[in-house]
């Protein structure tokens, strides 16, 4: 449910920014990230059906810590992590690795959903506008979201969106207000300071998330 949220907020983005895709870029990084994206989807499937590693109680509340939970965690405090280190900025990368970049960024975006750092990183150098970097960035996304969609879609229940629909609506619709927010806030605020808050925010996400509270 959280990648068809993903997938339809990054469709809304698509359309307001497709004329400015570099073309090469996505036929050279977004196509190896369709094949990461299964790699890492499959993966995902495969540690979901493990166990739980363990389950303890607070008050009469019970929590269950499992696999899945765990490794999603800790790649989103990784990459939390990755976001906002001055040293990890400071990386150089050749443009003749797109293709790389593009496999390994689509395996985590198929694992945890969480693709943008590594995506940001090898992008960031293949010397394109602004325009046409979030362009780009935005147009692989989506293909990273098909990819991975295909997967999950084979172990997911017939009955979720009919018994879960109004949920995914809210969040979908939270997406796009979300997106609107930003574009706005960007406006007033440095796009530093709008990397740290998130990256606070994804490292209290996962450690909850590690812990089994979410």
């Amino acid at each position: 449910m959280t990648a068809v949220v993903h997938f339809a907020n990054n469709i809304f983005k698509l359309g307001l920014t497709w004329r400015d895709a570099n073309r090469s870029v996505v036929l050279r990084f977004g196509f190896p990230s369709f094949a990461g994206a299964i790699a890492g989807a499959i993966l995902l499937t495969l540690i979901s059906s493990m166990g739980e590693f363990f389950h303890y109680w607070i008050g009469n509340k019970i929590f269950v810590v499992t696999p899945d939970r765990v490794i999603i965690g800790l790649l989103l405090i990784f990459f939390a992590m990755f976001d906002i280190l001055p040293s990890a900025k400071r990386i150089e990368l050749n443009p003749k690795y797109l293709p790389y970049g593009g496999v390994l960024s689509g395996f985590f975006g198929g694992l945890s959903g969480h693709q943008g750092a590594l995506r940001t990183t090898f992008l960031i150098r293949a010397g394109m506008s602004k325009e046409a970097f979030i362009a780009t960035g935005v147009m692989i996304a989506c293909i990273v979201d098909i990819s991975r969609l295909s997967v999950y879609f084979s172990m997911m229940s017939s009955t979720l969106f009919s018994s879960e629909g109004t949920l995914l609506l809210a969040a979908v619709f939270s997406a796009f207000a979300g997106a609107l927010a930003g574009n706005k806030l960007l406006k007033k605020m440095t796009i530093r300071s709008v990397e740290r808050f998130v990256a606070v925010l994804l490292m209290l996400f996962a450690v909850l998330l590690i812990v089994g509270v979410v």
